[in-house]
């Protein structure tokens, strides 16, 4: 099932530990209208897996237990093809809690979705949406024919109702992956390249730019396999790890819960089956979960962690260093 699997779980990365709990990261289903090479949980059209409402009410009950958490951060697949993710932001926002939306920015033209935006604006969710490049091609070549003009029509719906605009407090921020089995380059210049780019020749705005690097599980690993290209690309990874990104990884503050409900240290040892274990060595569902209870554990390792400490870093929220090498182009 995990193609990559073996070739990680034998590792030299450093010992982590979990701090208090902050973020939920809840992974909605692995149904997506789109199907990318670089897709680090094989969502597609065709995927039928999701979060049910059962689920979502022990989520729901999980929050309530847990003062320290500020922020539920909704992917998938397309989360918003999840029937529960209304529910789930209406109630987490009615707490006060951050909510962040991973938006392939092409599922808002997608039949049922035409009002997500007006949706996602009224309640203030935090958009997280996905381009891999400012430039069409690119674009195209990575997450098919016609994926970049309808990425431009969600950017420019979601400017028109403030996202992205000065003084809106409406955040539209946008995810860069490199095309192959490199490393992407620094963030800074390139959300400079991205805000001239898209601002001058399609009038959009948005507030940062996040950079992530490739991770080399499921069908990005399974494509480096057959490539030939993965023991090259984790002596990369390997190569351009910093010990000063450690404390600032993902996993030290959030969990990641699968559309089951079952709990890992972060969405990529989801895919992996990497999961953090219960009492008796099963799985460890958040209905028999508290967060104060997964405070100072161990986080499970591997190999594709090398991927989050790379060079200038890699989370969620995007790169966690400083580096000053590589041009500024998303082609590279």
């Amino acid at each position: 099932m995990h193609a990559t699997l073996h070739l990680l779980t034998h590792t030299d990365f450093p010992a982590l530990t979990r701090r208090a709990v902050e973020s939920l990261q809840l992974n909605l289903g692995y149904r997506c209208n789109q199907s990318c090479l670089h897709c680090h949980v094989n969502a597609g059209p065709k995927r039928t897996e999701e979060m049910t409402a059962e689920t979502i009410d022990a989520v729901l009950d999980f929050v309530a237990a847990s003062p320290g958490i500020t922020t539920i951060d909704l992917t998938g697949g397309a989360p918003e093809l999840n029937p529960q993710f209304r529910r789930m932001v209406v109630a987490a926002r009615a707490r006060g809690l951050r909510v962040i939306d991973r938006c392939n920015l092409t599922i808002l033209e997608e039949p049922g979705c035409e009002d997500m935006a007006a949706f996602l604006a009224a309640h203030r969710v935090e958009i997280v949406a996905s381009l891999p490049c400012y430039l069409e091609e690119n674009v195209d070549q990575q997450r098919g024919n016609g994926v970049f003009a309808a990425s431009l029509r969600g950017l420019q719906q979601l400017n028109a109702l403030g996202y992205g605009r000065e003084g809106s407090g409406l955040s539209l921020n946008l995810v860069y992956n490199p095309q192959g089995p490199r490393l992407p380059p620094p963030q800074a210049a390139l959300q400079a390249a991205y805000k001239q780019h898209l601002g001058e020749k399609y009038g959009i705005a948005f507030n940062e730019l996040f950079t992530l690097a490739n991770m080399p599980i499921q069908r990005f690993g399974s494509t480096l396999i057959s490539r030939g290209q993965f023991n090259a690309y984790m002596s990369t990874l390997r190569a351009a790890h910093r010990d000063d990104n450690l404390p600032h990884v993902m996993c030290r503050s959030l969990i990641s819960v699968d559309w089951q409900g079952y709990l890992y240290d972060c969405d990529f040892n989801q895919q992996l089956g990497l999961a953090i274990a219960d009492s008796r060595g099963g799985r460890l569902h958040i209905s028999r979960a508290s967060a104060a209870a997964l405070e100072e554990n161990a986080i499970r390792i591997a190999d594709h962690c090398y991927g989050c400490t790379a060079g200038q870093g890699s989370s969620c929220s995007g790169a966690l260093g400083h580096e000053t090498a590589a041009a500024p182009s998303c082609g590279t």
